[in-house]
């Protein structure tokens, strides 16, 4: 007999209160919302964002919120639309349930809670029930990578919706309503990975998740158990091994704190951070050049290797889901800043010629945590004159959830990611106040940016 995941997590949209956040949380959402909208400030220039914008938003539209906090007012979808494509275009955004659940929610969660007026206790009210409406489902399944289904996009939209629900303060089966809506507009395909089409992808959650919820706060019907039901969400993404039986966790048992976020050093997936950090350790003082090297070998999660196809990119974008890439640039280039993902770079002959060298090795052992990772990963280096140099078990870089950046480090994102549309006393004021998030007054209070998205 399968739950009545549907109604019981409207139930929890409905009750759920800032003043029953468990501990832990709010410094956690503080930092979500501070690094999102860092990267989407420096996102915000990627031709992704351009043509999402020329050819999507309405010019003579509504003027409901303020466009990635610039001085360009468009209506709340379009806002999370152009939120979420932005923060996502250099999938530089933190990493958390096996997707990206910040790039969704809180471009979301800004654009509706502009238009609504919504508090600083809202705003984290709403971040919190997203993120767990997203964990509720995951845990049921998470494989989806290897299915070929996209995480931030199947799941994002969905718990769009939640937040946004919640800010629309509604009723249970209202609330209900909204997430099933939203389940009929959940996808995105992994073969999109490498191209402006994935970070397009959170883009469309955002916006896809806040109208669901507009759209059951005006009476639209759907489906009262679209989630668990024999023909329906979890079943239809993962038909042959989705938990629909299990009791509902959620609101009982809370997510955020124990599962964390990952906040990312690099402009890149995720999966390539732990043997790139440690890659560059390993190399560090050596003085070793690619001629040095035989062979690279890397051991990681079969789920991760199969997200990391590109073994052989040719543009900047494919290299941002390549291992092959991220060894390349350790051995040659020893960083892997936001400038490094250029199609000149990734298309030097040195870069090209290493590729052949890296070997990815593939095991079936998963994160309890996050179970897109591996628990560990190793890298060895086989040097031509026969030295071997094994890093032994890796578990966790700095922004790990196990190991997360301080206030310092993450100034040290933020102030690198708004370098070219804030002024240094303009980055400080934001960054603060992102910090604060929850004693706003109102998300209106945050300040606007004239540099961006000018006509």
């Amino acid at each position: 007999m399968t739950t009545t995941l549907t109604a019981d997590l409207g139930r929890f949209l409905e009750n759920i209160q800032f003043d029953h956040l468990p501990p832990g949380v709010l410094p956690l959402v503080r930092n979500a919302y501070t690094d999102t909208v860092g990267v989407i400030m420096v996102g915000i220039t990627e031709p992704v964002v351009d043509i999402v914008r020329r050819t999507l938003v309405e010019s003579g539209g509504r003027r409901e919120a303020r466009a990635c906090l610039s001085a360009i007012t468009v209506s709340a979808p379009d806002a999370a639309l152009l939120g979420g494509t932005a923060g996502h275009a250099l999938d530089f955004d933190d990493h958390s349930l096996t997707g990206h659940p910040s790039t969704v929610l809180v471009p979301a969660i800004l654009a509706e809670g502009e238009t609504l007026g919504s508090s600083g206790r809202d705003l984290v009210t709403a971040y919190v029930a997203g993120y767990e409406v997203w964990a509720e489902l995951i845990r049921r399944d998470a494989s989806h990578h290897k299915k070929g289904w996209h995480p931030t996009s199947v799941f994002g939209v969905v718990a769009a919706a939640a937040a946004a629900a919640v800010l629309h303060r509604l009723p249970a089966e209202r609330a209900a309503a909204a997430l099933a809506i939203a389940a009929s507009h959940a996808g995105g395909l992994a073969p999109n990975f490498g191209t402006m089409t994935k970070p397009y992808h959170a883009g469309l959650a955002a916006r896809n998740g806040l109208s669901s919820a507009r759209l059951a706060a005006a009476g639209m019907t759907a489906g009262r158990d679209t989630l668990e039901h024999a023909q329906g969400f979890l079943n239809a993404f993962s038909p042959s091994s989705a938990d629909r039986d299990s009791p509902v966790k959620v609101g009982k048992e809370w997510y955020l704190p124990w599962q964390s976020l990952c906040v990312k050093k690099y402009a890149s997936c995720y999966f390539t951070h732990r043997s790139f950090d440690t890659a560059v350790k390993m190399l560090a003082g050596r003085k070793l050049g690619p001629d040095d090297i035989a062979g690279i070998e890397v051991t990681m999660g079969r789920g991760q290797v199969v997200v990391l196809a590109n073994h052989k990119p040719q543009t900047g974008l494919e290299a941002k889901f390549s291992e092959h890439f991220a060894m390349a640039a350790a051995v040659i280039l020893g960083r892997m800043g936001v400038d490094v993902f250029s199609d000149a770079i990734v298309q030097r002959a040195d870069i090209q010629g290493f590729f052949p060298k890296v070997k990815l090795i593939a095991v079936d052992e998963y994160d309890t945590r996050d179970p897109s990772h591996s628990p560990t990963e190793r890298v060895v280096i086989r040097l031509k004159n026969g030295e071997v140099l094994d890093s032994g078990e890796i578990a966790r870089i700095r922004g790990h959830a196990y190991d997360p950046m301080s206030p310092e480090e993450l100034w040290t994102k933020f102030v690198e990611c708004t370098a070219r549309t804030h002024s240094g006393p303009e980055a400080k004021r934001l960054f603060d106040m992102l910090q604060g998030v929850d004693r706003l007054p109102s998300v209106r209070d945050l300040p606007t940016c004239k540099t961006i998205l000018a006509a």
